[in-house]
């Protein structure tokens, strides 16, 4: 089905019309239409062009009022102040534009597609090998993942990468210590779930850190085996592999655990870009990009500059030969804009890292690999805290494992389902909490800007009052409950009916729903789409309150608020989908 034209662009066009009608030297002029308390929509665009034209405001709005065409579009357009347009929409215009919308049978209301998709390739979720994942990796993923959402719904091709930390000096040290007890993985039954595969290998490394920090004989085979793992030793790299592997059990059983989709195709570490590396060094010394300095590979930047006053370079190659982050990222770049033909790198990085991808990018920049049709672009968060105000830890002052408090959020989020529940098994209240704790965290992450800092505050993530999933997931429910009660009425719009004030607000605020994606999607932010959603489940409270459904005066009445039901319904299920949150039929 085609898009369907939202009411505002509508209005916007019979204004730019008028106006041009108007002033015709003016050409086409934007009427700055915004959504008003004072009418359904303002116009403010005549003050700016009339004093453009050295023309009374006033006037040329008078003007203006007089050559729009109305039709069955517009109710009232008003003068207001010193030449405001107060712009009213007919009751059947707004009901005929949902209807529009809800015979969408392509599940998009009527949302349109990009006009100009590109390629972006889209890096979050990058949790390390053989550590586990703790609430610091929680936005990276929850944020990514949204995103992913929203541009792949706009029609945008998404690539994703996880750049997992798969490489480094302590992997000689893991390896050198599972070669010497070679049963510390081995595992008593076939299966074994995440968690126990990262808890024998967190295991393993505290165990390989101790005798590395105590036996200097030990530190030695260790940093040994590093040259043999960067050299390519079969034996050294087939003990790698194990490690990279037992991690990836877990990771899968995390995300799965957020009810995200990570698929291993999408999983290219730093190991992924290693013969790439020199290739990568040569081309930035030869361009000149790059200069020896101390016997490194640098960069260096005018504007980064130390305590000391000195400049602070991005060191590519260390002077031992050794390879840096910078190295891996910048090869990951060439990789993506030359080999998946990438219009946007987008990464979804802690802001703590700012000073490092700026200094990556700019370096990009200057050897060709980024430029004006491709871009990079760092989608900077910030610190998930604790009630006190302070980083999230645990009481012994280490970082909260992401597993334990998921599972607490679960636990949380059914107490409250079976507070709640009605004739739901046992089974169904179990699969209701993880929806509705999965759902609290997300939420509670998404519904604020990422570059923010937020407190992680369980209790109020599953309240069922505020601006809480909860309180949106039980919007949606109760619709469902209401639709399954309406025995023979359907849901059918009536244009011809006049609309109850709290109909109006909430088929307006419907309307604006495929230009709030679009913004979201646009600017990566999936705060602005979490406040639509909240905003429409508070319009429909309101509207619950004011105007019967099943009780409405006429057959007639009923369908049409039934229609209205169902396309909020439509539109909150729509909507949470986009922010990876569930809407269970039943709470």
């Amino acid at each position: 089905m085609a898009s369907v034209t939202s009411l505002s662009d509508s209005v916007h066009q019979r204004l730019a019309a008028a106006l041009s009608a108007a002033l015709p030297q003016a050409g086409s002029a934007d009427p700055l239409l915004r959504r008003s308390d004072r009418a359904d929509f303002q116009a403010n665009g005549i003050l700016a062009l009339a004093k453009k034209e050295k023309a009374n405001p006033r006037e040329l709005a008078t003007q203006v009022v007089s050559r729009v065409e109305s039709g069955e579009l517009l109710a009232e357009v008003e003068v207001s102040g010193p030449g405001f347009l107060n712009i009213t929409l007919t009751d059947r215009a707004i009901t005929q534009n949902l209807a529009a919308r809800y015979a969408d049978d392509t599940g998009r209301l009527g949302v349109p597609l990009a006009e100009h998709p590109g390629t972006t390739v889209i890096d979050y979720a990058q949790p390390n090998v053989a550590k586990e994942m703790h609430v610091g990796h929680l936005r990276s993923a929850v944020i990514g993942d949204s995103v992913v959402q929203l541009l792949e719904f706009t029609g945008e091709q998404v690539v994703r990468r996880h750049h997992i930390g798969d490489w480094g000096t302590q992997f000689g040290m893991l390896i050198q210590y599972l070669d010497e007890h070679p049963h510390e993985l081995d595992h008593r039954d076939a299966e074994v779930s995440g968690e126990e595969a990262m808890s024998n290998l967190d295991r393993l490394y505290k165990a390989a850190r101790k005798l590395f920090d105590a036996d200097e004989e030990f530190k030695t085979r260790a940093r040994r085996r590093v040259v043999d793992l960067q050299a390519g030793d079969p034996q050294t790299l087939a003990m790698w592999q194990k490690f990279v592997d037992e991690s990836k059990i877990y990771f899968f059983s995390v995300f799965e655990k957020l009810d995200m989709e990570i698929r291993d195709a999408d999983i290219v570490g730093e190991s992924g870009y290693n013969d790439m590396l020199a290739e990568t060094c040569r081309l930035l010394e030869e361009s000149g990009v790059a200069v020896r300095s101390e016997g490194a590979l640098c960069v260096f930047f005018d504007d980064v500059k130390g305590p000391d006053g000195k400049p602070v370079p991005l060191i590519v190659q260390k002077s031992d030969g050794g390879y840096g982050y910078a190295a891996t990222d910048l090869s990951a770049i060439r990789d993506r804009v030359f080999g998946l033909k990438a219009d946007t790198l987008l990464y979804v990085v802690d802001a703590r890292q700012s000073l490092h991808f700026k200094m990556v990018f700019e370096t990009a920049r200057r050897a060709g690999w980024l430029n004006e049709d491709v871009k990079a672009v760092q989608l900077a968060f910030g610190t998930v805290l604790g009630k006190d105000g302070k980083p999230f830890k645990t009481r012994e002052g280490e970082t909260v494992r992401l597993v334990d408090l998921l599972d607490e959020a679960i636990d949380r989020a059914s107490a409250v389902v079976r507070e709640k529940a009605q004739d739901l098994s046992e089974e169904e209240i179990a699969e209701r909490g993880a929806q509705v704790g999965i759902g609290a965290v997300k939420y509670a992450d998404l519904s604020t800007s990422a570059n923010r800092d937020y407190k992680f505050d369980l209790d109020q993530m599953v309240s069922l009052n505020g601006d809480t999933s909860v309180y949106l997931q039980y919007a949606y429910a109760r619709i469902r409950s209401i639709l399954r009660k309406a025995g023979a009425s359907r849901p059918a719009a009536h244009p011809e009916l006049e609309l109850h004030e709290a109909e109006r607000a909430l088929g307006l605020h419907l309307d604006s729903f495929a230009e709030t994606v679009a913004e979201a999607a646009r600017e990566y932010a999936p705060h602005k789409l979490a406040a639509y959603l909240y905003q429409l489940a508070s319009l429909y409270t309101t509207f619950y309150d004011k105007c019967p459904v099943l009780k409405a005066e006429t057959g007639e009445q009923i369908e049409n608020r039934l229609f209205l039901c169902d396309v909020t319904a439509r539109t909150l299920h729509r909507g949470m989908a986009l922010l990876g949150i569930r809407t269970p039929e039943r709470l």
